[in-house]
């Protein structure tokens, strides 16, 4: 019988555990490497989720005074060639007014989904501050937290769109990252929302953009006048070169459009006291019908995440991105 010489034994368990130890290296690089591969395609199929889901942006372009049916007429004519394109990839839909038909409660409803009943705003004479925390803007802040979305609103007019005390926007605007209005003209207005993307396009955003330019012309020469037409045309444009813009920083596959309007106007005059019909234009594939002003703002919310039925005081408005049935009484 043999037996192991003194040493042999441990010199052989030695060995052993050399090559345990030879074997044990590829065994961890390989689950390394799997582990890695892993947390790689979930990340990959969480942005895809964000693309093909729920948006990481949205640009809601208002388009103040654009009548319905002489928007129809510019895109039968080619005349408004990016609001053709953009809802060539989603939808272009009719929004009624079934309240009144000015800025102030047109504003007031699509930016918050309540009826003047609930935010106070019903005339641009008879108004008073939307209560804190019923935009959009305070909700997606709430939603998604102050340091990790932006907030942004642009916009041409000042009288009807304040944020002085009393005035509609003036809780709002201290939740928001920027409220800047009274820049008048379109150039002016597009001009710093170029600037603004650029500075916050590292982070979600939800950026409400004004243009003025139909409802001026519209006030001052008519809405069937050549001024008005070029008002729309030139609204067309700038949004056209927003459009540009987040496709050019990469971030216009994530984004949703929504371009609305007010209030229209009356036809062949200068006024809007019987305006009802306008417009919902969007990339958003999801919207499948037509609906009404209170109706934007739980869409970009269902859009985002949030469930609108779950908002107090209960919304008056219904995303478009559902069916739904008013009530017959």
């Amino acid at each position: 019988m043999n037996h192991p010489q003194p040493g042999q034994g441990c010199r052989s368990d030695m060995k052993g555990e050399r090559r345990m130890r030879k074997l044990r290296w590829p065994l961890l690089i390989s689950g390394f490497l799997l582990a890695m591969t892993f947390m790689l395609v979930v990340a990959l199929v969480a942005d895809n989720q964000d693309r093909n889901g729920r948006p990481k942006n949205v640009v809601l372009i208002g388009w103040d005074g654009a009548q319905r049916n002489h928007v129809k007429e510019c895109l039968a004519r080619g005349e408004l060639p990016n609001l053709a394109r953009l809802s060539s990839e989603g939808r272009l839909v009719a929004i009624d007014v079934l309240r009144t038909t000015a800025t102030k409660p047109g504003w007031a409803q699509i930016l918050t989904g309540y009826n003047p009943e609930i935010t106070g705003v019903f005339s641009n004479d008879r108004f008073q501050s939307i209560p804190a925390g019923y935009t959009v803007f305070e909700r997606l802040e709430e939603f998604f937290g102050p340091d990790r979305f932006v907030t942004v609103a642009v916009i041409a007019k000042k009288d009807n769109l304040g944020a002085e005390p009393q005035e509609p926007y003036y809780h709002t605007k201290d939740a928001m990252d920027v409220f800047l209005n009274d820049l008048a003209e379109n150039d002016v207005v597009c001009s710093k929302v170029l600037q603004f993307l650029d500075q916050y396009k590292d982070k979600p955003f939800f950026f409400f953009v004004h243009f003025a330019e139909p409802d001026r012309q519209g006030h001052q020469f008519g809405e069937n006048s050549k001024e008005y037409n070029d008002a729309l045309i030139s609204d067309d444009a700038r949004t056209g070169d927003i459009v540009k813009k987040l496709k050019d920083l990469g971030l216009y596959d994530n984004t949703l459009i929504y371009v609305t309007a007010d209030h229209g106007f009356d036809e062949g005059m200068n006024s809007h006291q019987d305006a009802p019909y306008v417009f919902l234009a969007t990339n958003d594939p999801e919207v499948i019908r037509r609906g009404e002003r209170a109706d934007i703002a739980p869409t970009i919310l269902d859009r985002f995440g949030l469930d609108p039925t779950k908002i107090n005081p209960p919304l008056d408005g219904h995303p478009l991105t559902k069916p739904y049935e008013p009530p017959i009484w």
